[in-house]
């Protein structure tokens, strides 16, 4: 019994592996395309959502009498078993390739075609039973199903970063609880400016990453619409009457997704503006926390010649060199996949530009920096959480002393001196080394330790309240 089985396509002939169950043009992109290293199986939900592509069109097909429904039935059956990832080690191909998708989709079509096969009682590669593309790929095009599957996958891998990046949200807020009365010293331009409360810094990263939320949800949105039905360019070449709204239907009730077809599928089958507002909406977000982690490692920095307000979770020893250093290794590799984010929006701005005319054929490498995106910053985001943030404690009586010490404390007495003579108090503050209070209520006796006592109570130091 020989081990392999002979495919062909217009090209030729090829032997396959009898136990896989990809055919001959999946074969020539893995001959062709060793870019990444990374194959399409890493990404289970772009799998899973090909298999919802395909099964829609056997629906959609079958209803309209193009499809016999035997034929159907079992690409729907084979679809189910792709979708259910029981058959991810077979899809194979690199994550970047040329031919704009096309196999991406084949290997799609010929693993459901061979998973149908052997449903029908038939021997892999007997495609006079059930085709690859005579009969999975039906009604379509690589130009239409790769867009639509990478579309649903997104959406549905943007599901589970929203609520990782909701969950970091929730633990700096729980952090901004915790420290709602702890004094510590806020900064502007890395000088001393007013007094803050620790908790309301940590309220404000909160809140920095839920408005992301916010946008993550308008994102899902632009990506609902596909162009499925549009075949190879959007005049709906190969594809019956009523096929495109029809597979439309199918598809949001197989994905549960709030699919909508595209009014003008020639412009939607080129253009790829809601994978550039995606990108940007990741970038932002990386953009806003790697600046928080910038904080982070400011904040704990020293121990002893830094800031040293918190105290980071020691997770590994620092140094080869230097006994008992520890670093702030979290928020520094979260700070590196901020980076790395940043550089895949640049690359899906000059993929997206370099479309040309009815398909832009680089939508492959998109969508490599967008699932890649997605799936680092979910780990960013898990790992600051986990291994960082919650185990953030401040140093309450130090922060504190940094307040009382500082010179920016004089901007509260603003109201009762003028600003000309509060920037005297901290002139002669910041050449001798007096503090504010020596000067101002011991030897300047601007205003009576009374006052002094009001306006720099911890409760008005933390939430201000005019004072005159």
């Amino acid at each position: 019994m020989t081990d392999s089985r002979l495919e062909h396509d217009f090209l030729g002939e090829r032997a396959i592996p009898n136990e896989a169950y990809y055919g001959i043009q999946t074969l020539r992109a893995l001959e062709n395309f060793d870019i990444t290293g990374i194959p399409l199986r890493t990404e289970p939900l772009f799998v899973q959502a090909l298999a919802y592509v395909k099964k829609a069109a056997a629906l959609a097909n079958r209803e309209l009498g193009v499809l016999d429904p035997n034929i159907a039935e079992h690409i729907a059956l084979a679809c189910d078993k792709v979708a259910s990832g029981q058959y991810d080690d077979q899809f194979l191909t690199d994550m970047i390739q040329g031919g704009a998708g096309t196999s991406v989709n084949m290997n799609a079509n010929e693993v459901i075609a061979n998973v149908a096969l052997e449903l029908m009682g038939h021997a892999k590669g007997d495609y006079q039973y059930c085709h690859p593309n005579n009969h999975v790929n039906c009604s379509q095009s690589t130009n239409d199903a790769y867009p639509t599957a990478f579309r649903i996958a997104l959406s549905n891998k943007l599901v589970g970063y929203a609520q990782t990046l909701g969950e970091l949200a929730d633990a700096f807020a729980a952090k901004g609880v915790e420290f709602r009365n702890v004094l510590k010293m806020g900064r502007t331009q890395l000088q001393d400016a007013v007094p803050m409360s620790m908790g309301d810094e940590f309220k404000a990263f909160a809140t920095n990453l839920r408005e992301e939320l916010l946008r993550i949800e308008d994102s899902r949105r632009l990506i609902s619409e596909i162009n499925m039905g549009a075949t190879a360019i959007g005049t709906r070449v190969n594809a019956p009457a009523g096929y495109a709204e029809l597979v439309t239907e199918h598809l949001r009730t197989i994905t549960a997704l709030d699919l909508s077809l595209a009014g003008d599928l020639i412009e939607a089958t080129y253009d790829t503006g809601a994978y550039v507002q995606l990108s940007g909406v990741l970038k932002r977000t990386a953009v806003k926390l790697s600046k928080i982690c910038n904080d982070l490692r400011l904040l704990s920095s020293g121990p002893r010649t830094g800031i040293n307000e918190i105290n980071l979770p020691p997770l590994q020893p620092g140094s080869s060199i230097m006994p008992g250093k520890v670093n702030p290794v979290v928020p520094e590799v979260v700070n590196q996949t901020a980076f790395y984010v940043i550089g895949a929006d640049l690359t899906v701005t000059m993929a997206a530009e370099a479309g040309q005319l009815q398909l832009n054929v680089m939508e492959p490498v998109i969508s490599f920096a967008l699932f890649t995106s997605i799936s680092y910053m979910t780990r960013a985001c898990r790992t600051l959480r986990e291994k960082c943030v919650v185990g953030i404690t401040a140093n309450v009586q130090h922060a504190e002393n940094l307040v009382r010490n500082s010179i920016g404390i004089v901007t509260q007495l603003n109201p009762v001196l003028g600003y000309e003579a509060s920037a005297e108090i901290a002139k002669e503050a910041l050449l001798t080394g007096k503090s504010v209070h020596t000067i101002a209520v011991t030897e300047r006796q601007l205003l009576p330790q009374a006052k002094w006592d009001e306006i720099f109570t911890f409760e008005n130091l933390i939430r201000p309240h005019f004072i005159q």
